[in-house]
C-alpha cells in the first residue's frame, strides 16, 4: 500500500484559491504523479512553473509555493489570486 503527497488548489482563503496539501492512499486516473507526489490535471495547470519548497520558521514549519500565475495573494501565503 502507497501512500501519496497529494497537492492541490482549490476555491476558497480570502484571495479566491487556496493550496491544499494532503496525505491519499488512491490515485485517480487525472493524478499526475511524480515520485509519491499526486497533483490533479486542473490544478496542475494552476502550478504550471511553481516551486515548492518546505521552509521552517520561528512559526512553524510549513511547505511554501511560489506559483509565477499568482497575482496576488493573502498575508498568510496560503490564499491566492490569478
Amino acid at each position: 500500500m502507497d501512500l501519496f503527497f497529494r497537492i492541490a488548489i482549490k476555491g476558497g482563503g480570502c484571495s479566491g484559491f487556496q493550496y491544499d496539501f494532503s496525505f491519499d492512499l488512491n490515485r485517480n486516473e487525472d493524478d499526475l504523479k511524480h515520485d509519491n507526489i499526486l497533483i490533479d490535471k486542473n490544478s496542475a495547470n494552476l502550478l504550471k512553473g511553481s516551486e515548492v519548497d518546505f521552509v521552517e520558521e520561528l512559526v512553524g514549519s510549513s511547505f511554501k509555493i511560489n506559483n509565477p500565475q499568482s497575482k496576488s495573494s493573502c498575508g498568510c501565503g496560503v490564499s491566492f489570486s490569478l
